[in-house]
């Protein structure tokens, strides 16, 4: 029986890899959103730079290890085998957890999932032992380390208020006194901008951060003896205004005689620090919990006691990490940061919800998002009202975004917000990290730094009355999350513990394969998502300023929702006819998501308008029309395949034999109009679309009679109601579905001209936004 703790402590040790490699790609937005959001540095920079911060943060993280120990729960009060239970229990819902997250998407904190999951393990074992014992649920308190807890848990929902606060008001007076012009104000404003920002960041992460660390606690000659945390803690107001000093001065000695970006230089450090300072905080999430059993191993093992009677008070007890291990787990941490396809989709989330300019909306607006801006736009009218209208013209100048002004011919992507509050994010989130660093605070650094940016964002007017509500929506799901996680983790870990002390024999090996089983499943529907996004057709924004040249680029765009559409079409009849509920429901997915492209489509007028020549207002017109059509033949699909979904869903009558066989004989015919139309616009051969035109009288008459015959049924023999209803509904929505084909071929035999040549189509789909100055205001 002794063997299998030596067996859970490898497994530990396996678990504690994994954590890693699936902690990191959840916590790389933490560091990397501002630097990449700005595109200050390259990408291959960004990395680097990162890589450098999180190998040196976790040198530095010995002195927070200690939370995983004695943080949470009294470890005098478990004995080794309980113990051990706790700490499996911890490291299997851990990496189950945190993997669900990134798998979707969706930034979430180590920090909240590793302080809930030891608190529900614990919870877990000691109601066992209090029940066992015969005590009573109060005695639960004094098994939990319930001061230091409660301490925690406040100040991981404290960091939420205080972060967004400190990133709004920051970025707020930043940006009042740089402007959107900042690269053109005085050389000594970016200098004192630089210098504050920089003696922040290496006082706070270089410096503060340092303590309780190893390091910190030894002596040195240059600090006349003394130990360099009670140096740091002693002369702080001297140090500060040296750092200032000297950081201005050499911001302004760059600015003027090797005309850097100081911006971009304290965007760099920043990301190196935030990296620091996120391994420093975040890596016992990852290894504190294995660390702290494999102590408690080798105390265990030198004893001679039995398991069930060797008392962990050990734990509580100041134990230094080897140096080496922690060096060996920011390799892994490293090598996660590069080869990670997870970690980008959580980056993107974060991006896109504080970027300042237009983006594809991920979240729906709801009640409280719509409540929380109301509100905002409330008490910004009565703050106007109390300004004088001098003071708010200036203000409002100050937050004046430039127009950007782009080529016709050039493609490019533009930064997600600029250098300033790129510089403040990191700058204040570095701070508040590492000062919750310095006193052993798991802070979470996901709360953090997400925060830090939404606050920043919201100061910045990044949140216009076009995107406000699905923006705040998004950060409503985001903290709603959170909350998930810490009930999940709490509630799942105490599962775990659980099923581990019925036996721990047969229970540790059955949910380690469980664990691995999931996890292997889950890293495989997350690469077959990747391939078939890679793969998939999507629908391309017109970027062209004559007729010719959108009928040309918008041709792709005709024939992918073609093509698409008549798979969902023939998906319907043939999941009407076999009652395949499995199939409808996939197909109804299929065209909400070609109905939201379309949609992306009509999203984009406004830009593509603003983009033409006034020579080419024609071409307004005409991709105006294309898209209604499009719009059209979306909704008449969308209607058919869920009206399909929910007759099949309801379990009604399935429809009569001639009935099934007249809808398949109008799929065969709509086919070979599809597949004419695709073949078509894929290869540009607009001189065909006339002969396809000369099927349109034919296919009407064919549905007019196969709606004759209904009549005659339902007058006759049909007793089904909700049949009746079905068939006529399909046949009359395939009708409006031709008739927006037909339409659609028209305008483009009316359009195109066999004199101009095809436009070259381009593989990649170029993603252009441009930032255009509203008009009216």
């Amino acid at each position: 029986m002794d063997n299998i703790y030596l067996y859970m402590i490898i497994a530990l040790a396996i678990l504690a890899i994994a954590d890693l490699v699936v902690g990191v790609s959840n916590d790389a937005v933490n560091f990397l959103n501002s630097a990449i959001g700005s595109k200050a540095i390259s990408f291959k920079t960004i990395m680097i730079v990162a890589s450098l911060g999180v190998a040196v943060g976790a040198v530095f993280s010995s002195g927070m290890m200690e939370v995983a120990r004695k943080g949470i729960f009294n470890p005098g009060e478990f004995m080794f085998d309980e113990i051990m239970i706790i700490f499996l229990a911890v490291m299997i819902t851990d990496i189950l957890l945190l993997d669900f997250f990134n798998s979707i998407g969706m930034p979430t904190s180590t920090t909240v999932s590793i302080v809930f999951e030891l608190l529900g393990a614990a919870v877990a074992i000691a109601l066992i032992k209090i029940g066992h014992d015969g005590g009573s649920f109060s005695d639960v308190i004094t098994y939990i380390n319930t001061s230091k807890a409660t301490q925690i848990i406040f100040g991981i929902l404290l960091s939420v208020v205080v972060a967004f606060s400190v990133g709004a008001f920051v970025q707020w007076f930043s940006r009042l006194l740089l402007s959107y012009n900042f690269e053109k104000k005085a050389n000594w404003v970016g200098a004192l901008f630089g210098g504050f920002a920089l003696t922040a960041i290496t006082y706070f992460i270089f410096m503060k951060g340092l303590k309780g660390t190893s390091y910190a606690s030894q002596s040195f000659d240059i600090f006349g003896g003394d130990t360099m945390s009670h140096f740091l803690e002693t002369q702080v107001v001297s140090i500060v205004l040296a750092n200032f000093a000297f950081w201005s001065l050499l911001s302004y000695a760059l600015i003027i005689f090797l005309k850097s970006n100081i911006y971009k230089l304290v965007i760099v450090a920043g990301t190196f620090a935030l990296a620091l300072a996120f391994a420093g905080n975040d890596l016992v999430n990852f290894i504190g919990v294995p660390v702290a059993a494999y102590n408690a191993f080798t105390a265990w093992s030198s004893s001679g006691v039995p398991a069930s009677e060797f008392s962990m008070g050990i734990l509580a007890q100041k134990v230094p990490t080897n140096n080496w291990l922690l060096f060996l787990a920011g390799m892994i941490m490293v090598l996660t940061l590069w080869f990670s396809t997870k970690a980008k989709n959580v980056v993107k989330t974060s991006l896109d919800l504080s970027s300042q300019s237009e983006t594809k909306e991920r979240f729906q607006p709801n009640f409280l998002s719509r409540i929380f801006v109301r509100t905002a736009v409330l008490m910004s009218q009565i703050f106007g009202y109390m300004l004088p209208k001098s003071w708010q013209e200036k203000i409002d100048k100050q937050f004046e975004a430039p127009v950007i002004n782009v080529s016709k011919d050039k493609k490019i992507e533009l930064p997600a917000f600029d250098l300033v509050r790129a510089a403040v994010n990191l700058m204040v989130a570095a701070v508040l990290i590492s000062i919750a660093t310095s006193y052993k605070l798991p802070l979470s650094t996901t709360y953090v730094t997400f925060m830090v940016a939404m606050g920043s964002s919201l100061a910045d007017r990044a949140w216009g009355a076009e995107s406000a509500v699905y923006r705040v929506a998004g950060v409503i799901n985001v903290i709603g999350g959170w909350f998930f996680t810490a009930f999940s983790a709490f509630t799942a870990a105490a599962l775990v513990a659980y099923l581990l002390n019925l036996n721990i024999g047969l229970m540790f090996p059955i949910l380690l394969l469980v664990a691995l089983a999931l996890l292997i499943r889950s890293s495989i529907v997350h690469n077959k998502k990747s391939k078939e996004l890679r793969a998939e057709d999507s629908l391309i924004k017109a970027e062209s300023s004559s007729i010719q040249g959108v009928i040309h680029e918008s041709a792709n765009n005709i024939a992918n929702v073609v093509k698409r559409g008549n798979k969902i079409y023939t998906n319907s009849i043939n999941g009407l006819a076999k009652q395949d509920l499995v199939m409808l429901k996939k197909n109804n997915k299929q065209i909400v998501k070609l109905s939201q492209e379309v949609e992306g489509l009509r999203d984009n007028i406004f830009y593509f308008i603003k983009n033409l020549d006034d020579s080419s207002i024609g071409a307004s017109d005409f991709y105006i029309n294309i898209l209604g059509y499009l719009q059209d033949m979306t909704q008449s699909l969308e209607y058919i395949s869920k009206a399909v979904h929910k007759h099949v869903n309801n379990n009604h009558k399935k429809l009569k034999f001639n009935q099934i066989k007249e809808l398949k004989e109008v799929d065969v015919i709509l086919e070979q109009l599809f597949n004419d139309t695709k073949e078509a616009f894929e290869t540009q051969s607009f001189s065909k679309i006339s002969h396809i035109l000369t099927s349109k009288e034919p296919l009407f008459k064919l549905l007019t009679e196969k709606i004759h015959k209904q009549v005659e049924r339902t007058r006759t023999e049909e007793s089904s109601p909700k049949n009746t209803t079905l068939y006529f509904s399909l046949l009359l929505e395939t009708k409006d579905l031709l008739s927006a084909t037909m339409s659609l071929l028209e305008e483009y035999d009316h359009a195109h001209d066999d004199s101009v040549k095809p436009a070259k189509i381009a593989e990649v789909n170029t993603v252009q936004t441009i930032k255009i100055k509203d008009e009216e205001e």
